[in-house]
């Protein structure tokens, strides 16, 4: 069983890196070695999903490297493989081909001079970091595919190194994603002080037994370190940036992998958050936030993927509601119907761009009816995304609020807002790709063969309604460990939301290409993020800056010439010391070399060589002694 788990997370990431070394040598072949492999690793997870193995290895003293999947990890091992096999198709499609420029997300050509086999290499490496995460059992094995999943996003947002602009977009999302991960490092060294990470092997499942006050460490830690990695509130700015990359890696980034990693974390640690007796409602109320604000911030976008960002950020935020109501069930429904929405979304956005050359919403006028089966499958994901039956986000959603009207009424109320907002920013993007067409003779055609990655997508939002729903519903239920018996929505909830949600889609497309009724600078506001990016760099960056500034100034003007005053006192001491006190010493020498020399003078006078002198000098010491002993005696 222990090599079935091995096999799952070793084939993508060995595969991955076999591709990187390899470089240019292998762009013909790695289209179709990335798709053998995205196929093969399906097929495991899906076999792990019904086995659920164990994997232990030698790691650390006392800390082995523990792999397992269970019912959460094994639906989402599953979610994700599946999502890159669909992602890999469109691309082998749209952007395997070594030769071919692709328009890209500013629409300029920009394809040719890439190495394929590096980009099929990040999407492999990227997606097995992923499943380590989602299969990992303790903090360790999570801090490892964290940090390589952080690591190969930033390369794939950087893909195009050759442009700036794209290159720092990648250093913004690496480096705030990055700031918020060192709350993994706090929980970790929480875990470890508190005494329960040497009785569990700082087991996920171990930490809310953790006592205070390393349990509040440890929840704060988890927290802001989730909340970072799925660009929640007050981190969301980072997936503006993140769509400077390819649209198969923004497809992939937004829907199954990076983005909702950190959803899936809080989903995963729930009974930590209920022990801290805090974690679980600023959890559920950053998510309802999340899901309204940014709600908002996608309506007011005029840009295609910036609005599908900006979802994205509102979506996940569903999913983090659900996961501090202790609606695991609905939270996990909602993220495996959004990953086959918003996936689809993207590769759509991706092949209008390609043909089009743009993804602003005015200019893509008509865009559904010049490639009706992408429009279609567009559409059925846009209806999804907004909320509207029979598709799947609309019963995942009821299902993750029954859990929010269980624990608050108010909760309720703010994500049944956010669900009305969903609706708002997916008919205004249908509504302009739906305006009559506009004639476009430079138009590229779509290659059937990513076309079909979509239309599986479509059939997946629609077929996905069924898990919400008795019996299967509560099946899913018992899969999740410690999920069943949570609140199912009445028929009143499915009525009421399907009501809403299309009264407002109906509102917003009578209300067209009008400006929203706010002021310009609200409007500017929320198109621009909240100004969440700016404020980063006031409070964060600018604040960094200064105490650099401040540091290289105290080393210059204090440090420097405190070095350099004494450097001068050495050498004005060193010179004294040749003066004054050399001179002396050799004064003292000379003065005794002259002595010894005059000693040895008179030391030499009495050495004649006549014998009767010597004995001279005998009868005389002689007769000294003699007085000097009398002299003794007589006292």
């Amino acid at each position: 069983m222990s090599a079935l788990l091995w096999a799952l997370v070793a084939l993508p990431l060995g595969a991955g890196v076999l591709l990187l070394v390899v470089g240019r040598r292998a762009d013909r072949a790695a289209p179709g070695v990335a798709l053998a492999v995205a196929a093969s690793a399906l097929g495991l997870a899906v076999t792990a999903a019904f086995r659920h193995p164990s994997a232990r290895a030698p790691f650390l003293d006392g800390l082995p490297m523990r792999l397992t999947v269970d019912g959460l990890s094994g639906l989402l091992a599953v979610t994700v493989t599946a999502v890159t096999l669909v992602v890999l198709l469109f691309s082998a499609a749209e952007f395997g081909a070594p030769e071919s420029g692709r328009t890209e997300s500013d629409g300029s050509e920009s394809g040719g001079g890439e190495a394929r086999a590096r980009f099929f290499g990040l999407m492999l490496l990227f997606a097995g970091s992923m499943l380590v995460t989602v299969t990992a059992a303790t903090l360790p094995v999570l801090l490892m595919g964290w940090e390589v999943m952080g690591a190969t996003s930033w390369a794939l947002i950087g893909y195009w190194w050759r442009d700036p602009e794209r290159t720092s977009a990648a250093d913004t999302a690496f480096l705030t994603t990055r700031t918020a991960d060192l709350g993994l490092y706090l929980a970790a060294g929480a875990a470890l002080a508190s005494g329960s990470g040497r009785n569990s092997s700082l087991s996920l499942d171990g930490l809310a037994r953790a006592e205070e006050p390393w349990l509040s460490f440890i929840t704060a830690g988890v927290v802001v370190a989730a909340l970072g990695k799925s660009a929640q509130l007050p981190f969301s700015f980072w997936l503006s940036k993140a769509m400077r990359g390819p649209s198969p890696v923004s497809a992939l980034l937004h829907s199954a992998t990076m983005v909702v990693a950190g959803a899936y974390l809080l989903l995963r640690t729930g009974p930590l958050l209920d022990a801290s007796g805090w974690g679980d409602d600023v959890v559920a109320w950053t998510g309802a936030a999340t899901a309204i604000l940014l709600g908002l911030v996608a309506v007011a976008q005029t840009d295609l993927k910036q609005l599908l960002a900006a979802s994205s950020c509102a979506q996940i935020g569903f999913m983090v509601l659900a996961a501090g109501a202790g609606a695991t069930t609905g939270g996990t429904l909602q993220l495996i119907a959004h990953a086959a929405a918003k996936s689809l979304l993207f590769l759509a956005a991706g092949a209008w761009l390609t043909a089009l050359g743009t993804q602003q919403l005015p200019a893509l006028l008509g865009a559904a009816r010049h490639h009706r089966t992408v429009g279609t499958a567009f559409t059925v994901a846009a209806l999804s995304l907004a909320g509207l039956p029979p598709l799947s986000l609309w019963a995942a959603k009821d299902v993750l609020l029954a859990g929010a009207l269980e624990r608050s009424p108010w909760l309720y109320a703010a994500g049944l807002a956010g669900a009305v907002l969903s609706a708002v920013y997916s008919a205004k993007a249908l509504w302009f790709v739906w305006r009559p067409a506009v004639a476009r003779p430079e138009a590229r055609l779509i290659p059937a063969g990513a076309v079909w990655p979509l239309v599986l997508l479509a059939v997946a939002c629609v077929a996905l309604v069924v898990p919400a729903f008795p019996p299967v519903r509560d099946s899913v239920g018992r899969v999740l460990a410690g999920s069943s018996g949570q609140p199912a929505p009445h028929a009143w909830e499915f009525v009421l939301s399907a009501g809403l949600a299309l009264l407002a889609a109906a509102g917003i497309w009578g209300w067209g290409a009008r400006p929203l009724p706010f002021s310009a600078r609200v409007t500017s506001g929320f198109a621009e993020w909240l100004g969440s990016e700016r404020a980063a760099h006031v409070l964060l960056v600018a604040s960094t800056m200064w105490l650099a500034r401040a540091a290289a100034a105290f080393d210059d003007r204090v440090l420097d010439r405190a070095v350099d005053g004494s450097a001068s006192a050495t050498v004005r001491l060193a010179r004294w010391t040749n003066d004054v006190v050399e001179r002396s010493i050799d004064g003292t020498v000379g003065a005794v070399a002259a002595g010894t020399r005059a000693l040895g003078h008179w030391a030499r006078r009495p050495q004649t060589g006549q014998l009767h002198q010597y004995l001279a000098q005998a009868v005389a010491a002689f007769t000294v002694l003699a007085v000097v002993l009398v002299l003794v005696l007589v006292r």
